[in-house]
């Protein structure tokens, strides 16, 4: 029997086509295949720093809902995903029209996760959990989508569990406006925030979105911890009404898609293990640095030898022998 999961999220996960060269998707001739969810791309992290988790979801009856499911579970994470008859997995298509911008298409409309309802919620496993994690991206899927977040978030609260937030706003999605009104429902419920500064700015309307501090304290309640994701400059969180800050990595930026998930799931995982903001911050910073130096939006999620020999290891030969 595998472990009870300590984090369970919540949301679609597609099938990713991606360019592996660098020009317009109307050009190049080949694509390859693999698969990219915020909420999959966090499980997975989670799995490699050794925190056992699990993710809801539906996908298609197709080759593509058996790729993700297959993948997904092959990383060790818990899979709880229905599998629907009738509407297919999403798609996604990432391409890189010059070696300095990333294009992210979605064909996600009428897919078998925006189908996702409070009766894909397993019973016990949400209350089972230390933390919940869910998205601003699943309540702009749709209606059933966003009662299976409020839902899940209430099942949470009465149990007990941390609810944690990632406003990881897609505007072809929808407006920031509309975001925030639908994460409305669950916001007071929220334990744990994470956002860029835009990205809170959108929960935070009066303050002014440059300055990440009055963002945090805005946001700020008793018991809740807001964590500013600042990208190569850093990160900031407000725990308990004092302010911690860390410097960011520079690496050589392969491919930045999924780097805050990445970020998400060192921060949480460190949580988990007792360590204070400061080294929570630091595993965070670490996780979405190394993700940035490998395509893909889960690929270079580290594991913990990774994280360590980035964190203390000095400079190091780089061929392995």
């Amino acid at each position: 029997m595998s472990a009870r999961a300590r984090v369970v999220t919540v949301g679609e996960t597609m099938a990713l086509l991606r360019s592996s060269t660098i020009g317009s998707l109307a050009h190049l001739p080949s694509v390859d295949i693999s698969l990219g969810g915020a909420e999959s791309n966090l499980a997975i992290g989670l799995q490699r720093l050794g925190v056992q988790a699990a993710w809801i979801s539906r996908v298609g009856a197709d080759p593509l809902g058996t790729r993700v499911v297959r993948e997904i579970r092959g990383e060790g994470v818990e899979v709880r995903c229905a599998v629907d008859p009738e509407r297919p997995t999403g798609l996604m298509l990432k391409s890189r029209p010059t070696g300095t911008t990333t294009r992210v298409d979605y064909y996600r409309a009428g897919s078998a996760a925006s189908a996702l309802s409070p009766t894909d919620l397993p019973d016990g496993l949400i209350e089972e959990a230390e933390i919940l994690h869910v998205s601003g991206i699943t309540p702009l899927l749709s209606p059933s989508a966003r009662e299976a977040v409020r839902i899940a978030v209430e099942r949470a609260v009465a149990a007990g569990t941390t609810v944690s937030l990632d406003v990881n706003h897609r505007s072809r999605l929808g407006s920031a406006e509309h975001l925030a009104e639908l994460l409305g429902d669950v916001l007071e419920h929220v334990d744990v925030l994470f956002g860029g500064t835009e990205e809170l700015a959108l929960l935070a309307p009066q303050v002014d979105g440059s300055d990440a501090r009055a963002l945090l304290t805005a946001l700020a309640r008793p018991g809740r911890e807001v964590v500013a994701k600042l990208g190569p400059d850093g990160a900031a969180a407000l725990v308990d009404g004092r302010l911690d800050e860390t410097a960011g990595h520079r690496v050589d930026v392969v491919d930045t898609v999924g780097a805050g998930d990445a970020f998400v799931a060192g921060y949480l995982s460190a949580r988990l293990d007792g360590q204070d903001v400061a080294g929570r911050l630091e595993r965070a910073n670490a996780c979405g640095a190394l993700a940035c130096t490998a395509p893909g939006d889960w690929e270079g999620a580290p594991d913990g030898a990774a994280l360590e020999a980035f964190l203390h290891g000095g400079e190091a030969d780089p061929v392995s022998r």
